[in-house]
């Protein structure tokens, strides 16, 4: 006869380090992305710019190692991983690029440690910030390096020329799902060169397998433009339009929704004891 839910209920509280209904590992990562989105969430307009400004030249260093990789061995998955350097830039350095924002912050909303009005000044703010400052540093890059001219327009124009069909929304939606979870992945350790393994993953698995990412593939696309390259900021807008939308879907729907689910219990037990500390002070008050 299998066990009852109690009974398993009971036995994990007994083998665990905590009385909580999850296992403990997610009990820590629970209240790390509470406190870290709140965080996030809390930041002044002069912050949450220069953390997003910093994101775009992050990832503008993976970028140019990406391209260098790719002009001298033609590889895709090496000048994937070669962009994992500025993914690791931006865990070291504490930036931020758009669609790190999901999980965390959302978490720390939904326990009522911030409100929607803030994550989506954080967003917007994220978004924003991450292509002035990859906008930037392309076009330093671009007068750098001007051997790599071809190779940046030829991946540019690979980004855009398939147009919305059901591949490049696949493509897109797996772009959010996958830096979303390495994100995730990274919460998990306190170990650098994990840290930098993950990054090397997620820059394999996004850049390598040609998804597409709003804010990533942007910056490369202003590198071309920069050079010159037959892109106008219309046709630039138009495929943003629907690429961020889908990074969304797989950022949020795939990866933060179901880790919501599972930390359902924590979530309705922090957010009534943050409704009490709010009641306590408005009496208080």
């Amino acid at each position: 006869m299998e066990p009852d839910h109690q009974h398993l209920e009971e036995k994990r509280k007994e083998l665990g380090r905590t009385d909580e209904p999850v296992e403990d590992e997610l009990v820590e990562e629970f209240e790390n992305t509470v406190a870290e989105g709140a965080d996030r969430l809390s930041r002044t307009w002069r912050a949450l710019a220069i953390t997003g400004l910093f994101g775009g030249i992050d990832v503008g260093l993976g970028i140019m190692a990406m391209l260098a990789v790719k002009e001298a061995t033609g590889s895709p998955l090496l000048a994937g991983m070669a962009f994992g350097i500025g993914l690791f830039a931006l865990r070291l350095a504490h930036s931020e690029l758009f669609t790190e924002d999901f999980l965390i912050p959302i978490n720390a909303v939904l326990a009522r440690h911030g409100t929607w009005l803030q994550l989506v000044r954080l967003w917007a703010v994220t978004l924003v910030a991450n292509l002035a400052g990859g906008w930037l540093f392309m076009w330093v890059v671009a007068a750098a390096f001007p051997d790599l001219e071809q190779t940046l327009v030829e991946t540019s124009l690979q980004y855009m020329e398939g147009g919305l069909t059901l591949e490049t929304a696949a493509l897109a939606v797996l772009a959010g799902s996958t830096i979303t979870l390495t994100t995730r992945m990274s919460q998990g350790t306190d170990n650098d060169v994990v840290t930098a393994l993950i990054a090397l993953i997620g820059g394999l698995l996004v850049v390598g397998l040609g998804m597409l990412h709003g804010a990533l593939n942007s910056i490369v696309i202003f590198g071309a433009m920069h050079t010159g390259a037959a892109i106008s900021y219309t046709d630039w807008f138009v495929w943003f339009l629907w690429v961020i939308p889908l990074n969304m879907v797989g950022g949020l729907v795939i990866i933060t929704l179901p880790r919501l689910t599972r930390t359902l219990e924590l979530l309705k037990k922090e957010r009534a004891k943050q409704a009490h500390r709010l009641e306590e002070q408005g009496l208080a008050g």
